[in-house]
């Protein structure tokens, strides 16, 4: 059964069509790698799916329901990762990390909280300001709700690569492929060649003028 269905979606942007008529499913366990130049609407088009804007038509479906009929559940059963980080500058990596998981009625410990922070090699800034962080670093916090969240069904990532290293990126791949192995679904957009060891499918938009 499909954790994800789109059916006949189409927004427009500005007086400009971006998208029409899509349709596509992803299954749990499966990957699916949204592909497309800048400007054809590939971040418009993962908002809709996570429920953070309306599509102009068509329809969007957890598990055969749409998602504007089933919000609560959609979003215990989700994880959304935009290009705003969703981090407080003035909070540290620690506290933001445990106001997220308040807001999401994640049950971490402390010690697991800095032991993922380890794993992210933020060891020694967990209690600084977010702000005093570089960009990478910043984002290895934001990240780290993938390692927290682990009864979701699925994970919207736009671009979750940007601003990492090489290690960054590896960490992020082996964790992907952990949560896609166990069930989890995935819908993603990278500038970054794909090199997740993982079957994936493809949806390319064509950018419209």
């Amino acid at each position: 059964m499909a954790v994800l269905s789109v059916t006949n979606l189409s927004v427009v942007k500005r007086d400009r069509l971006l998208f029409e008529k899509l349709n596509f499913a992803v299954e749990l366990g499966g990957l699916l790698y949204v592909k497309g130049q800048n400007g054809a609407g590939k971040t418009s088009l993962l908002r809709v799916l996570a429920g953070l804007v309306d599509a102009d038509s068509g329809e969007v479906c957890f598990s055969q329901q749409n998602i504007r009929d089933c919000r609560e559940t959609y979003h215990k059963n989700l994880v959304y990762f935009g290009h705003k980080l969703g981090v407080n500058q003035t909070l540290s990596a620690v506290e933001n990390l445990q106001y997220w998981c308040n807001q999401h009625q994640v049950v971490v410990s402390l010690e697991t909280i800095f032991s993922t922070l380890a794993q992210l090699n933020l060891v020694g800034l967990e209690d600084i300001p977010v702000a005093n962080l570089s960009a990478g670093q910043q984002r290895r916090v934001a990240l780290a709700r993938f390692w927290f969240k682990q009864d979701a069904k699925l994970w919207i990532l736009d671009e979750p690569f940007t601003a990492l290293d090489t290690q960054g990126i590896e960490l992020l791949s082996r964790q992907i492929t952990k949560f896609l192995s166990v069930g989890g679904a995935v819908v993603m957009t990278s500038h970054q060649q794909l090199q997740l060891d993982y079957p994936k499918d493809e949806l390319t938009l064509e950018y419209r003028i």
